[in-house]
């Protein structure tokens, strides 16, 4: 088996999650209605000091990961095309220095299309950048003026050509399960994107955030969601369509076609170590015989501050217990098509499931057990909550 599939200690699965690196960028153009991720609108950022910052805290985080070998790199918003090709430059470069990294390392870069630039593009392909995720979220001008989005249906086509012309692999989101959407309307959009996709989609529910503007829109009765049972079934006629496509639901809200499944997700979702740096970056990483969880400030001048200061941005760094491993393990681990292996949940805790909680749920239709591994049901994405509910206990 080559290195860099065997590099979990957990196991020698193949499909072992393997150790990612996420950056942070916090900086956006607009503040999106729906979103509550860590991004910032400002006027200016320093792009020399913010490099030199992001490299500052790899460095720091080489010091607790060890020498694991990088499986994929992304650098997340934010809206990281607002990032010079020199900044993406100088942290691939020292990622480089300090891991060593898989030949076919998958690094993965997230776009908006109004920042688009085909200069630009072609500098972070240059750069090492091998896979790009647009921000799509729709194809219907009313709906990207809904969703807060600054680029029309045109421009985010635009882009997709650009993007499929510069990068070997391409990913966007869409935003579905708005407000009066119907299946109609849905089929129609997703027809039409995926007559651009090249072999990634993530397909979200549009679902409220606290502290959002969203969320002080609806409580005022602004807009009203689909009820569950409508969403729930744009959500299989999504993956029915997407079926008919070739595009496999390997996690609830992505498909792709076999072997374009985004692995840096799948070091998250198969429960891998990853280092997050940037503002409000988290991490899962080994330290020893620890398993910590990791978190940075999420104030942007807080965090470069003390990078500066102290070499990091961290406010935390706690360590995980083995029974909290085991239920972040299944909380990501049923999000996907392949499941969780029974046989790593059991050395990662040093317990077992509740044989009768499992039997129980399969005779329910929401889980299956084959092969020693255990998977949801279509059905069973539909009430994952309420499914792990039962099954940790």
């Amino acid at each position: 088996m080559p290195a860099s599939t065997k590099i979990d200690p957990l196991t020698d699965d193949p499909r072992a999650p393997g150790f990612g690196i996420y950056v942070h960028w916090p900086f956006c153009q607009s503040k999106c209605p729906y979103c509550d991720f860590n991004s910032h609108v400002v006027a200016a950022v320093d792009q020399t000091r913010w490099a030199a910052a992001l490299v500052r805290e790899l460095e720091h985080m080489r010091g607790l990961t060890g020498p694991r070998r990088v499986r994929s790199i992304f650098f997340g918003g934010g809206t990281p095309s607002l990032m010079e090709v020199a900044t993406v430059e100088a942290v691939l470069q020292r990622i480089h220095a300090l891991w060593p990294v898989d030949d076919d390392v998958e690094v993965t870069l997230e776009a908006n299309p109004t920042s688009v630039e085909a200069a630009r593009f072609r500098g972070y392909r240059a750069a090492g950048v091998n896979r790009l995720s647009l921000g799509v979220q729709s194809l219907d001008d009313a709906q990207l003026k809904f969703l807060g989005r600054l680029h029309t249906a045109d421009e985010a086509l635009r882009a997709i050509a650009l993007a499929r012309n510069t990068f070997p692999r391409l990913s966007f989101d869409l935003i579905y399960a708005r407000p009066g959407q119907t299946r109609a309307a849905w089929e129609k959009e997703l027809r039409a994107a995926l007559a651009h996709a090249a072999d990634h989609l993530s397909l979200y529910q549009l679902t409220i955030e606290p502290d959002t503007a969203f969320a002080r829109l609806h409580e005022k009765g602004a807009f009203i969601l689909p009820a569950e049972e409508d969403a729930a079934a744009l959500y299989e006629l999504t993956g029915e369509i997407c079926a008919e496509a070739g595009m496999s639901p390997y996690e609830v809200s992505n498909y792709a076609r076999p072997g374009a499944e985004c692995r840096h997700n799948l070091v998250y979702w198969r429960y891998g170590d990853y280092a997050g740096v940037g503002p409000g970056a988290h991490g899962r990483v080994r330290a020893g015989e620890a398993h910590l969880a990791t978190r940075t400030m999420r104030a942007p001048g807080q965090w470069i501050e003390a990078v500066e200061r102290l070499g990091h941005g961290l406010e935390a760094s706690e360590e995980i217990s083995p029974a909290e491993q085991g239920d972040e393990m299944m909380l990501m681990g049923l999000r996907l098509e392949d499941g969780v292996a029974l046989a790593r949940y059991e050395k990662l805790t040093g317990r077992a499931l509740a044989k009768a909680r499992i039997e129980s749920l399969v005779a329910d239709g929401l889980l299956i057990q084959e092969e020693g591994r255990i998977r949801a049901t279509s059905q069973g994405r539909l009430v994952l909550d309420a499914l792990l509910a039962r099954l940790l206990v």
